[in-house]
C-alpha cells in the first residue's frame, strides 16, 4: 500500500516537472519569436527582458526540482534498506534469545506470535492447537525466559535492543547522491 502511494507521488512529481518543462519551452519560444520579430537582441524592451528572466528562472527551478526528486528517491531507498537491515537484526536478536532459552520450535512459534501482539485465541487458531496447549507453551516460554508474563517478555527484548544499536553504521552506509 505504501509502495503504491510512493509510486503515485513520484509519478505526480514527474508529471508536474514535465508540465513545467513544456511551459518553460513555450515561454522561451515566445521570447525568441519576439526577439526575432523585433530585429535582434539590441531591440529587447523591458517586457522581453522580464519574459527572458522568467523563462530562465523556470528552467533553473525545473533543474533544482528534478535534482531534489532524485535525492529524495535515493534517501527513500536508503531508508527502506535501513529498515530491512534493522528488521533482520531485530529478528536475529529474538532468535538468539529463543536459542539461549532453549525453546522448542513450537515454543518459538508461540512466543513469536505473542511478541507480535496476537492473543492466545488467535495463536491457537494459527497453530491449530487448543488454547490450553498454547497457554502451557507460553508458561514454558515465560519460565525459560525468567519472566512472569507477556509484558515482561516484551520488555526484556526491547530493553536489550534499546541498550545498543541493532546494526553498525557501516551496514547502513551507501553512496549519497551529490
Amino acid at each position: 500500500m505504501a509502495k503504491a502511494r510512493d509510486q503515485r507521488q513520484i509519478i505526480g512529481l514527474f508529471l508536474l516537472i514535465l508540465v513545467q518543462v513544456i511551459c518553460a519551452i513555450m515561454f522561451m519560444a515566445d521570447v525568441i519569436s519576439d526577439v526575432s520579430a523585433e530585429g535582434g537582441l539590441r531591440y529587447m524592451d523591458s517586457h522581453l527582458m522580464v519574459e527572458l528572466v522568467a523563462s530562465l528562472t523556470l528552467f533553473l527551478a525545473i533543474y533544482i526540482e528534478a535534482r531534489l526528486m532524485l535525492i529524495m528517491r535515493q534517501r527513500q531507498k536508503q531508508s527502506e534498506r535501513s529498515m530491512r537491515v534493522a528488521s533482520g537484526a531485530f529478528q536475529q536478536v529474538i532468535n538468539d534469545y529463543f536459542t539461549s532459552w532453549g525453546l522448542s520450535p513450537a515454543e518459538c512459534d508461540v512466543a513469536g506470535f505473542l511478541i507480535k501482539g496476537y492473543s492466545i485465541t488467535e495463536i491457537s487458531k494459527f497453530r491449530k492447537s487448543a488454547e490450553g496447549t498454547i497457554k502451557t507453551q507460553l508458561n514454558a516460554v515465560y519460565r525459560k525466559a525468567g519472566v512472569s508474563g507477556r509484558s515482561q517478555l516484551v520488555s526484556l527484548l526491547i530493553e536489550d535492543l534499546l541498550a545498543e544499536p541493532l546494526v553498525e553504521d557501516e551496514q547502513l552506509a551507501s553512496p549519497v547522491l551529490t
